[in-house]
C-alpha cells in the first residue's frame, strides 16, 4: 500500500489514505515520489475550477523521483533514473499543436492531479511523454518547484524578445518572481524587480536584481521610462491593475508577459499599445524538455528556489501556509526517501 493524501470535495481538507499500488500501463512509468511541491494552481485543482476535475482528487504537479517501474512500449527510460513531471502531465501526441511540439496548449492536455491522480503520494504513474531528467546537481526537492514554476518564468524568458543586455523588470517577488529575478539575472538581462515595500529591496539584490523598485512609493511605470523603458516585464502577480500600470513602462516594442494568474480584465488601451508598438500576451509553462532544459540551466547557474519543506503527513498544514502567503517562496512536500536539500535551497 501506498500513502496518498486524497481531496473528496471540492475546497475540502487534504486526508491522508493508503491506496493500492498501481501498475503502470502501455507508455507509462510509476515514479516512488521523492518531493512535490506545493503549488497556488493546486488552489484552482482543488477548489474543483480546472475543468475535467473530478473527485476525490490527489493533486500534486511539481513532482520529482525515481522511475521503479516501466510499462510496455517505453524506451529511453530505466528503473532508477531521476524524474520530474510538471504542470505537463501528457498529451494527445496527434493534433496540431503537439504536432508542432506545443503540447503545453494541446486540447487534451494532461496536468497531474486533474488527469490522474498526482505527486501528493509515494507514488504516481504517469505517461512516459511526461517525464523530465533531473540533474545530479539537484536534489529531488530542489527539483520539484523547477517543473512547473521554474519553467513557467524560464520558458517566458527565454521565448520574450529580450536579449543579453536589455532591460527586464520582474513584477512581484513571490513564488514565481523571486525565481524569475534569479534567471533573469543569470540569463545576462539589466534585471529591475518590483514589489510593494523598501524591505524587499535587500532580498530583490540578494536574488541578483541589479535595481529595486518599491511600487508603494513611486510608480513602476515612471521608475522604468527613467532607464529607457523595459524591453520585457514579466508580470507573476495575481493583480490586473498592477499588470495594467507596468505597460506604459514598457520601451519600444516592449513585451508586458503574463505568468500570473488574475481574474479580473486588464485596464490598458490600444492607444498605449499602439505608442511604441507594444505587445501584451500570456506565457504558459512548458513540455518535458522545456523543464529538462530548465533543470539543466538552474544546475549549471546556480537558480534555486528558496523553498520550506514539510513531510507529506503534513501536506495540509503545507497547503494552506502557502495560501496564506506565510510560505516564504515555495513550500515542498517530501516522502522521507529524498535527499536533503543542500546550499541555495535553504536561503531564507
Amino acid at each position: 500500500m501506498d500513502r496518498s493524501i486524497q481531496v473528496a470535495e471540492p475546497g475540502g481538507d487534504m486526508t491522508l489514505v493508503q491506496v493500492d499500488i498501481r501498475e503502470p500501463g502501455p507508455g507509462q512509468v510509476r515514479v516512488a515520489v521523492e518531493a512535490c511541491g506545493v503549488c497556488h494552481s493546486d488552489v484552482l485543482i482543488t477548489s474543483g475550477n480546472i475543468p475535467g476535475t473530478t473527485f476525490p482528487l490527489t493533486p500534486g504537479h511539481e513532482i520529482a523521483g525515481r522511475i521503479d517501474a516501466i510499462g510496455d512500449d517505453v524506451s529511453g527510460w530505466s528503473a532508477g533514473d531521476r524524474v520530474a513531471v510538471g504542470w505537463y502531465g501528457g498529451s494527445c501526441g496527434h493534433c496540431d499543436a503537439c504536432r508542432e511540439g506545443d503540447g503545453i496548449l494541446c486540447p487534451e492536455l494532461q496536468v497531474p492531479g486533474v488527469a490522474y491522480a498526482g505527486g501528493f503520494a509515494d507514488s504516481v504513474v504517469v505517461p512516459a511523454v511526461a517525464l523530465a531528467a533531473v540533474p545530479d546537481e539537484l536534489t529531488a526537492v530542489e527539483a520539484a518547484p523547477l517543473a512547473c514554476a521554474g519553467v513557467t518564468v524560464y520558458n517566458a524568458l527565454r521565448r520574450s524578445s529580450a536579449r543579453s543586455g536589455d532591460t527586464v523588470a520582474i513584477l512581484g517577488l513571490g513564488g514565481l518572481g523571486h525565481l524569475g529575478v534569479q534567471f533573469a539575472a543569470k540569463m545576462g538581462f539589466d534585471t529591475v524587480a518590483m514589489a510593494r515595500g523598501p524591505e524587499k529591496a535587500s532580498l530583490a539584490h540578494k536574488l541578483g536584481a541589479s535595481h529595486y523598485i518599491d511600487s508603494a512609493a513611486e510608480r513602476t511605470a515612471d521608475a522604468l521610462r527613467a532607464r529607457g523603458g523595459a524591453k520585457v516585464v514579466l508580470a507573476t502577480v495575481t493583480s490586473a491593475a498592477a499588470m495594467s500600470a507596468a505597460v506604459e513602462g514598457l520601451g519600444r516594442r516592449g513585451e508586458l508577459v503574463i505568468v500570473g494568474v488574475a481574474m479580473e480584465p486588464l485596464d490598458i488601451t490600444p492607444l498605449q499599445l499602439v505608442n511604441g508598438a507594444k505587445r501584451v500576451y500570456a506565457h504558459a509553462s512548458g513540455i518535458a524538455v522545456d523543464t529538462q532544459n530548465t533543470m539543466r540551466f538552474a544546475a549549471q547557474s546556480g537558480v534555486r528556489a528558496w523553498i520550506e519543506e514539510a513531510p507529506l503527513e503534513e501536506a495540509g498544514a503545507a497547503f494552506q501556509k502557502m495560501v496564506s502567503g506565510q510560505a516564504r517562496f515555495r513550500m515542498v512536500l517530501t516522502t522521507g526517501q529524498a535527499r536533503q536539500a543542500t546550499g541555495p535551497a535553504q536561503w531564507f
